[in-house]
């Protein structure tokens, strides 16, 4: 065996443990039969990162309590954790006058996310290989990390929506604001499959916005901005996916064609039943003229012309409202769906982890408890 074989063989161990501390995180980190996932991985962390991030977990902590927890110098884990920070393999938390706070990060939505604006042609493909693993369709139905939301003019006359069903009111609750590159758009630019739908369309607000900015992921923006490109997604016929919580710190604006969320909702027969959204689109067929320009605005193909009339799939409509707004006859509305039929929003990213891990089967009570007292024990033994 080569030195080169026996330096693979001796690491494989550090990313298989590595991928089960990631699949016990609420996002998940599915095996595969051909270890694409692992091979993944290898490009994304050195051995040392890794064994490094299986002292992480969601309870977010100073350098001085990782490095008892690794056995390491203090001053070499704050130096390691930055450059991970950097790479986006942790999630780092600013504190003025303190030390900074790390905490684990999931795969997606997560890792993968921060690797906008550095990826290779090989990390693509494997990724791409990878992502039908990912996507669990019984637990998205349980607790789903996206949501979809109306766009605005598809709204615009309803009383009945809620504040947190408003992408405008959710931009108004905040004063920092941040715009990146759409990590799928990039992907799928790199494959020559590309769209002409705007790249840097990615929104975050708050803690977030300030992360991405810190780490030179995207680029600070007023609230005016944040807005114009609200509109601008309108226009171009972009989903507006913010995380599933009233009080979201990102809203993806996302094409049929190449965000992975929408891709794997498509493929299935029924992606009305595992998208959460509270309204769904209603077609007047007397007054429709077949004009066809809603079957190209819908991005999972609920809408289709015959006989010069449109045809709406319920099974296939997500609720976008795209259809809506440039419906010349007015034909085509959105209607609130019947209470029992619509999903529950948590109220912050923090429920929305907690209640992703509890139907994944990765989080309890007593798991939830046990890690809060390590933690704290942690603390307190720490130099």
């Amino acid at each position: 065996m080569t030195a080169q074989k026996r330096g693979f063989a001796m690491t494989q161990g550090i990313y298989e443990n590595l991928a089960e501390h990631l699949d016990n995180l609420p996002g998940g980190f599915p095996r595969t039969p051909s270890g694409v996932e692992i091979r993944i991985l290898r490009r994304l962390f050195t051995p040392d990162e890794a064994k490094l991030a299986l002292h992480l977990t969601l309870i977010p902590k100073e350098p001085r309590v990782v490095a008892r927890r690794a056995k390491l110098p203090v001053k070499e884990v704050t130096r390691r954790l930055e450059e991970m920070d950097k790479k986006g393999l942790v999630i780092g938390i600013q504190r003025k006058n303190m030390p900074q706070l790390y905490m684990a990060q999931q795969f997606v939505v997560g890792i993968w996310e921060a690797q906008v604006n550095k990826l290779s042609r090989e990390l693509v493909e494997e990724f791409e290989e990878y992502l039908p693993s990912l996507f669990d369709p019984g637990t998205w139905r349980k607790m789903p990390q996206m949501r979809t939301i109306p766009v605005e003019k598809s709204i615009s006359v309803q009383p009945e929506v809620m504040p947190y069903e408003r992408a405008e009111e959710l931009v108004r609750k905040h004063t920092t604001f941040a715009v990146s590159n759409c990590i799928c758009r990039q992907e799928f630019r790199i494959l020559g499959k590309g769209c002409d739908k705007p790249e840097e369309s990615c929104l975050q607000f708050g803690l977030a916005a300030e992360g991405v900015v810190h780490m030179g992921r995207g680029r600070a923006i007023s609230r005016e901005e944040t807005l114009a490109i609200l509109r601008r997604a309108e226009e171009t016929g972009l989903v507006l996916q913010p995380a599933n919580a009233k009080n979201p710190l990102f809203i993806c604006t996302c094409c049929g064609c190449c965000c992975g969320v929408l891709r794997l909702l498509k493929r299935d027969p029924k992606p009305a039943s595992l998208v959460a959204s509270p309204f769904v689109a209603s077609l007047n067929p007397d007054t429709c003229k077949g004009c066809g320009i809603c079957t190209k605005r819908c991005q999972m193909e609920a809408l289709h012309v015959d006989n010069k009339k449109a045809l709406l799939d319920l099974d296939r409509c997500i609720g976008c409202g795209l259809c809506v707004d440039t419906c010349v006859t007015k034909s085509l509305t959105l209607l609130r769906k019947p209470e029992a039929q619509q999903s529950y929003v948590p109220k912050n990213i923090i429920e929305t982890s907690i209640k992703l891990g509890k139907a994944r089967g990765k989080l309890s009570i007593g798991k939830l408890v046990s890690m809060q007292v390590k933690s704290k024990l942690d603390r307190l033994l720490a130099p």
